[in-house]
């Protein structure tokens, strides 16, 4: 158990966030039968969550599709750079989306 607590915080460390989810992802991916959930998703998840809005109108205010939402979320498709810093900016300033929304 402390080696998954010891990388959660580098992985938290490199993404410059807190990811308080990630170390449940190693018994998650037993449950789901092996399937992982990456940080990028649990970045994308905890951005909308933090902002308090549904997948539909965070989707809007951030100018992307939401089955592009959906698919980062889910994980089949992982965000760009630019997109993860603004997640980043979200998580951190969740005021900032009623800004993006305008």
């Amino acid at each position: 158990m402390k080696d998954i607590e010891r990388i959660a915080k580098a992985i938290e460390a490199d993404a410059s966030a807190s990811l308080p989810d990630l170390p449940k992802a190693p018994e998650e991916a037993k449950e789901r039968g092996g399937r992982m959930t990456t940080p990028e998703q649990m970045l994308v998840r905890q951005a909308r969550e933090a902002s308090g809005m549904t997948q539909p109108v965070f989707a809007e205010c951030i100018g992307t599709p939401v089955a592009t939402l959906r698919d980062w979320e889910q994980g089949r498709f992982a965000p760009s750079g630019a997109v993860l810093c603004l997640l980043r900016l979200i998580i951190k300033h969740p005021e900032l989306i009623i800004e993006l929304a305008a």
